[in-house]
Parts: structure tokens; C-alpha cells; sequence
């Protein structure tokens, strides 16, 4: 079997053009998928976490930036922190909130689908805006 180039070339371009993570193209029995990582290199995160007086990062900056309980995104969607616009959030950064608690609604193919807290804790930070798409298992709250 012989790869055509020009279209994994084709695909990636198109990765990058609509900001996408993963397009898969199928034609008669060839299938062809191409892919790229939303997590951030090594390098990446030590530059985008140094600490601007010295440029570099120490110990004590990485464990502020990891520490906490993530909850991440189940699903893929549409990120929204309130059940319809105007209404009240579900979380604030600060407040406490317990196993079970919904701290999010994602929508996919027009279902709205609650996002459970999976530990008790305090907001510390809400890592997504409303409206944001997200992606599987990525971070939409830390919880301290």
C-alpha cells in the first residue's frame, strides 16, 4: 500500500487552520487519521509558567501550578458554567463544594450533560470560560 503524502500534508494543514486536535479522512478501504497532542511539551509549560522577576521556575512555582484535585471534562462539547444565560453559576472561585455537585454543563450534539464534582473541596480555579469548547479529560476546574 502506498501513502499519499500530499494528503496527510492536507489533513495537518487543516489541524492547524481550524484548530482542531484529530481529523480522520476514509476513502473506499484506505482510512487515515491524523492527530495531535493538547498537552503542552515540557518546554511549553516551564516557559509558560516562569516567573517573570528571575525567567526562571523553581520548585515552589510548579507546586503551586499542580497542586489541587483537577475535574476534568467527560465528554467533548461546549462548555457552559450556568444552566442558561443571566442564571446563576453553579461555582464561584471560593466556594465550597461537596462529591456530586454539578460545577458544569457540557453540551454535545445538543444534550446538555452535567458535570459532577468527583471530590469535596473549595473552588480554586475555573480553568475554562463559558462558552469554551473542551475537549475529553481536559481540565475545566482545580479544587483545593
Amino acid at each position: 500500500m502506498k501513502i499519499d503524502k500530499n494528503i496527510i500534508k492536507e489533513l495537518t494543514d487543516y489541524l492547524n487552520e481550524f484548530n482542531l486536535t484529530e481529523i480522520e479522512y476514509t476513502d473506499k478501504d484506505t482510512k487515515i487519521k491524523v492527530s495531535k497532542s493538547t498537552l503542552p511539551s515540557a518546554n511549553q509549560f516551564v516557559n509558560s509558567s516562569s516567573n517573570p522577576s528571575s525567567g526562571n521556575v523553581t520548585a515552589r512555582d510548579l507546586s503551586k501550578v499542580i497542586t489541587g484535585t483537577k475535574v476534568t471534562s467527560p465528554i467533548i462539547g461546549t462548555a457552559y458554567h450556568a444552566l442558561e444565560p443571566g442564571a446563576k453559576k453553579f461555582i464561584e472561585v471560593g466556594k465550597k463544594i461537596k462529591k456530586g455537585d454539578t460545577v458544569m454543563i457540557v453540551e454535545a450534539m445538543k444534550t446538555m450533560n452535567h458535570v459532577p464534582s468527583t471530590a469535596d473541596g473549595v473552588v480554586k480555579e475555573i480553568c475554562v470560560e463559558d462558552g469554551q469548547p473542551v475537549e475529553f479529560g481536559q481540565t475545566i476546574i482545580i479544587l483545593d
